[in-house]
């Protein structure tokens, strides 16, 4: 697999080159800035940072760790920079047709565009490998293979669409600077995303810390303790982050100041980001809060598991316990709450259920925090993923009944699906409040006759765990208008 990640991005590079000669060549530029136009790609993310899965914990040092088969894939995040020439209309228009080109034949599964999109994407399977290209032009004549992403000058004209695009793989990038030793790092995030991830605590959408948040909590802790293994620094990970005195910023080195007239994390000077519970900054110029998200709710479930972890660790370094215990599946349905609040998406038609139950996934924490202005409300949890399923119904009361949650007509030959899981970049892309900015299209499809008159119903349904205060009663119409 590691071979066929390397050669399906050597593939993408090959596509970028010839997709910025293609656009010079249409535009009529002369020959010399075609051959110099350059064109380069990135990696951010998890792959870039060395924690790309599956089966990245199998040679893990950490003994008796969770089986591979246990552990998320995921997409391999990948930057397209491209010189002042080619623009990002040109990206949607050119590079899908190039790259059915240029791919062996069947190797590309699915290509999905989506311009819409908060940061405008591309996603491709290709040869089996999850691939999410992602657009930025710099205001430069040509983007040599030697182009690093460093020099804050780069920065300068940018939209500020280019200027989110290169700030993935700025920030990645400065983590693996300012850590110590990678290997340990590396080692001690695995842990901590196995970890967060099976404790239903991965997911910035949702008002959890999402991956690079993770990874500079990791990265933090390894500063401190330079000489330490991955074990160690686990250990030493729930003590010190939960015992951090919020809402003291985790910084990783001091917040640059830049040459760009963009807005940079400081309380001081901006009043919302005073209001940060569990402020995380990023180290890469401008600095950005990566938890701005969190609410008083997930803070309260956060510093739970903390502590959890803190006492299982203890106990796994005194031989008491093994890291098996850690890295147990939460209990979100099971033991911890009495009370569910359940949200359910519906359409017509798939097309518009991706766009629609993106939207109301982006709207959860906003009802979560409105829950929590509730006195009868302790704590509002909401789980970190919706799940998909699909009905069939013979008429409006049954489909009356599968909206207000009935699962007796879901459909027998499709299986009930998480939304990571089914990792559609159109939803991806409304959750993260694009939404407003999408075609959304028609949820109101027809019915179809299969025999019977029957119609297809497409749901997403979100949990929140509600903890009722001692003594105390609670009525949803108060926070919900």
């Amino acid at each position: 697999m590691p071979r066929l990640r390397k050669q399906a991005l050597q593939l993408i590079q090959k596509v970028v080159a010839e997709f910025v000669k293609h656009v010079c060549r249409k535009k009529n530029l002369p020959q010399s800035t075609v051959e110099a136009a350059g064109g380069k790609i990135f990696t951010f993310g998890s792959y870039r940072l060395g924690v790309y899965g599956p089966g990245q914990y199998t040679a893990c040092s950490i003994p008796h760790l969770i089986p591979s088969s246990y552990l998320p894939g995921s997409d391999i995040d990948t930057l397209v920079v491209v010189p002042k020439h080619v623009v990002r209309e040109d990206f949607f228009e050119h590079v899908p047709s190039i790259l059915k080109r240029m791919a062996p034949r069947d190797a590309i599964q699915d290509l999905t565009p989506v311009p819409d999109a908060f940061v405008p994407i591309i996603k491709l399977e290709l040869s089996g490998i999850s691939i999410d290209l992602i657009f930025a032009r710099l205001e430069l004549p040509s983007v040599p293979f030697g182009l690093q992403l460093k020099d804050n000058s780069i920065l300068r004209g940018l939209e500020d669409r280019d200027l989110r695009s290169l700030n993935g793989t700025r920030v990645t990038d400065e983590i693996l600077e300012l850590v110590p030793q990678q290997k340990t790092f590396r080692t001690a995030l695995r842990g901590i995303k196995l970890w967060a991830q099976r404790r239903a605590i991965y997911a910035n959408v949702m008002g959890f810390p999402g991956g690079v948040a993770w990874a500079m909590l990791v990265a933090r802790v390894c500063q401190l303790y330079p000489q330490a293994t991955g074990s160690v620094i686990i250990g030493k990970f729930f003590f010190l982050i939960g015992n951090w005195k919020w809402p003291q910023p985790v910084l990783l080195k001091k917040i640059e100041e830049g040459p760009l007239h963009v807005r940079v994390w400081n309380p001081t000077v901006y009043s919302g980001d005073k209001f940060h519970l569990m402020p995380i900054i990023t180290p890469a110029y401008p600095s950005m809060c990566a938890t701005h998200n969190i609410t008083m709710s997930t803070k309260e479930i956060i510093t739970r598991e903390l502590k959890r972890g803190k006492d299982i660790a203890d106990k796994i370094l005194m031989g008491q316990l093994q890291w098996k215990d850690l890295f147990a599946k939460h209990t979100f349905f099971t033991e911890e709450y009495k009370y569910y609040l359940s949200i359910i998406a519906s359409s017509r038609t798939k097309d518009a259920q991706h766009v629609w139950s993106g939207l109301v996934e982006s709207k959860v924490r906003l009802l979560v925090a409105s829950l929590e202005t509730q006195e009868s409300i302790a704590v509002a949890r909401p789980f970190n993923k919706g799940f998909d399923r699909v009905h069939h119904c013979h008429n409006e009361d049954e489909v009356n009944a599968v909206l207000n949650g009935d699962l007796k007509y879901q459909a027998t030959n499709t299986k009930t699906e998480t939304t990571d899981a089914v990792n559609d970049p159109t939803h991806a892309a409304a959750a993260q409040g694009d939404a407003e900015r999408m075609a959304i299209p028609n949820g109101n499809g027809e019915l179809t006759t299969n025999g019977d008159t029957e119609q297809t119903i497409y749901t997403t349904t979100y949990y929140v765990g509600l903890e009722i205060g001692q003594g105390q009663y609670f009525h949803i119409g108060a926070c919900i208008r």
